[in-house]
């Protein structure tokens, strides 16, 4: 028998990563959940196996494919609480090797993809008084080299969050981001050399990654009744990166 008081959550981007493992978490905390990916074969692996679970493969960019996404969902017979938009792409390059075109993929989904989507749940959202939570990126608040389309993409999804935030606030839907800092992801682990991975251990005033669960953790925290009156907030999980100053390893305290 079907449970009408279940909540569900709706995570994109949830066929690996951060996504996955906060689609997990609320499974954990018995909500049911949408699982968006545009890749269809990863989806299909990650959700098999799964209760509780509805997997769409769907471009959040394509308006046609966010209707036919607010569709399906809107035949599961439970309450959409949560909208998770993580889906991103990540496109690294000097600002004069970056085509029009790889700007616009990386614009496309990181942040058409979350105002499509919160503008398609917006009515369902507000039903349950429920909450949005943006997936930004500490690149959107401190620049860095090669990172022209993904940080600025990251930046305005950040103000994004605030315009959502006081304008769906009035309907009782609150909308806070996620920044996470450098993750344990199987990307970064395979394109962070060790150099890389050393330089960041001494920009991190917590000297290490972050692990996905750990970012999971603050997502699902902002959906939940605990956070009840946070909202137009954008929350770093990166282990204070984003607070420290120049990174000098010769003044880092030793054993």
């Amino acid at each position: 028998m079907t449970d009408k008081t279940q909540k569900t959550a709706l995570v994109t981007g949830a066929a690996r990563g951060i996504g996955l493992a906060t689609a997990h978490l609320f499974l954990d905390r018995g909500w049911r959940v949408a699982m968006v990916d545009i890749d269809g074969a990863e989806l299909g692996r990650a959700a098999s196996g799964l209760t509780d679970v509805l997997a769409i493969t769907a471009d959040v960019s394509d308006p046609e494919q966010v209707a036919g996404i607010r569709q399906k969902v809107s035949e599961l017979d439970s309450s959409l609480a949560a909208l998770v938009n993580n889906a991103g792409v990540a496109d690294f390059g000097p600002i004069a090797e970056t085509t029009f075109d790889r700007w616009r993929r990386v614009m496309a989904t990181n942040l058409d993809g979350p105002f499509l989507m919160t503008q398609a749940f917006t009515e369902a959202l507000a039903k349950a008084r429920g909450a949005v939570v943006n997936i930004t990126s500490i690149s959107g608040v401190r620049a860095s080299t090669l990172r022209v389309a993904y940080g600025t993409s990251k930046a305005a999804l950040a103000h994004l969050t605030l315009q959502q935030a006081v304008e769906l606030g009035e309907l009782g839907v609150r909308v806070n981001a996620v920044a996470p800092g450098p993750v344990d992801t199987k990307l970064a682990m395979a394109v962070h050399t060790a150099d890389i991975r050393a330089a960041y251990h001494d920009a991190i005033p917590l000297n290490r990654y972050g692990q996905e669960a750990e970012i999971a953790n603050a997502i699902v925290f902002l959906c939940s009744a605990e956070a009840s009156y946070v909202t137009g907030q954008i929350l770093a999980a990166d282990g204070g990166f984003s607070a420290a100053g120049v990174g000098l390893p010769s003044l880092r305290l030793s054993d």
